[in-house]
């Protein structure tokens, strides 16, 4: 359907049909969207980079995602085809290279291994037999009659997928997230999409403050000046959003912010130290996990793919207090970590850090979406249109498909359509 537009205002055309508010793989892709049905979009970045949350950092010299690393549910997931039409390799292989748990730096006991590799599927389990059709549950609520212990044991995986405290997840919409076959890029996720962003007009380093939408289009303010069009596709974080980093005018209905107080930001987060010389004889890929604290999950893959370089990854409050902390105290607190685990050589073998915390990113405030206990509803919400002419879109929007690069895609898209389907 051909949208019909009205100007903005009197004396003040529109630069664009369409503002997109963030270059991740949201904005890319409803821009691209937009592209194709002949619609003039501008996409105005924060950031000096593409890509959001996906992000092949190479500033240690080897290269790792800093970000998102899966191509999950590989079988609907549209970056498969991204990838091919790109000439960009994926691959289904990891680099692992065995698999060792720790408590305190220590080797934990085999019974403790049991005991962990037991309760772990208890999520799963639970979720495949419990009702929730009358009422939602926290992950932990669903979890509690294990017993305060082997509760938080089962419920310790999700700091390192889900990246949040089981008492703020929603099984709801924990249960309902897409599953499926995973893909890795070789050649780095964030690179593939920030390749993708190419021949959009993006306009980097322009970080929005307001949002006028007040009038029959809308303006949006930039460091460079005033921008006007006719609609906005608005796919920052919901962290920022939450933080009032960009001021709406009027203010967001209560809808829309009874949705955003229904939705919080987990804390996965990577470490990633640079490793030279001595390997300490452990095979590349080797991954260690440090579980003796429920709480306080990290894992560490060691020498990824050959590489010079041990990457951690750790998530919830545990994550929040390292970020907060800065790179400095998680380069030490992650080096005193692997000095238990592997000797007091690896020290002086550390080099170099990256510690992206996407917890204190003020472009980001957390890594992912996550829908609080009772408000499962509240991502559908959030992508209601906005005055005709402001559309939410992000992995936050995206369903089943919530948390990751193509979800976020698939919103994008989503919320691209519907801007091509105005009347004005």
């Amino acid at each position: 359907m051909t949208a019909s537009w009205a100007l903005p205002g009197a004396g003040h055309a529109a630069e664009a049909d369409v503002i997109v508010i963030g270059a991740g793989a949201a904005g890319i892709a409803a821009a691209h969207q937009l592209k194709a049905a002949g619609r003039k979009a501008i996409v105005l970045e924060a950031r000096g980079r593409v890509g959001g949350r996906a992000f092949t950092d190479s500033s240690l010299g080897p290269a790792y995602d800093a970000g998102a690393m899966f191509i999950h549910w590989a079988e609907r997931n549209p970056w498969v085809q991204i990838a091919r039409d790109l000439g960009v390799a994926t691959s289904d292989e990891s680099w692992g290279g065995g698999f060792q748990v720790f408590a305190d730096g220590k080797p934990m006991a085999d019974a403790d291994r049991q005991k962990r590799r037991g309760a772990f599927g208890q999520i799963d389990r639970r979720l495949e037999t419990v009702d929730l059709k009358q009422r939602d549950l926290s992950v932990k609520d669903l979890l509690g009659d294990l017993g305060p212990d082997l509760s938080q044991i089962a419920s310790s995986g999700l700091l390192l997928s889900i990246g949040e405290e089981s008492d703020r997840i929603s099984a709801r919409d924990y249960q309902r997230l897409w599953s499926g076959d995973d893909l890795l890029v070789p050649s780095g996720y964030g690179n593939l999409v920030a390749r993708h962003g190419a021949g959009l007009d993006i306009r980097l380093n322009q970080p929005v403050s307001e949002i006028r939408w007040d009038g029959p289009g809308v303006s949006v303010a930039t460091p460079s000046g005033t921008l006007r069009a006719n609609a906005c596709i608005v796919t920052v974080p919901v962290g920022v959003l939450k933080a009032g980093a960009i001021r709406f005018t009027p203010e967001l209905p209560a809808r829309t912010r009874d949705a955003l107080g229904g939705i919080g930001m987990g804390a996965l987060t990577k470490i990633a130290l640079k490793v030279e010389g001595d390997r300490f004889g452990i095979s590349p890929g080797m991954s260690f996990l440090e579980a003796g604290s429920a709480g306080r999950l990290m894992n560490v893959d060691l020498f990824p793919d050959g590489k010079d370089i041990v990457i951690a990854y750790c998530g919830g409050d545990y994550a929040r207090e390292l970020s907060l902390a800065g790179p400095d105290a998680a380069r030490d607190h992650l080096t005193d970590l692997l000095s238990k685990m592997i000797g007091a050589d690896i020290r002086k073998a550390v080099t170099g850090i990256s510690f992206p915390a996407w917890w204190t990113d003020p472009f980001s405030r957390g890594s992912y979406s996550v829908c609080l206990p009772g408000r499962e509803a509240a991502r559908e919400q959030l992508a209601e249109p906005i005055g005709g002419r402001v559309f939410i879109a992000g992995e936050a929007t995206a369903g089943g498909g919530a948390m990751t690069v193509g979800g976020a895609t698939l919103a994008g898209r989503a919320a691209a359509a519907a801007v091509a389907r105005i009347k004005a």
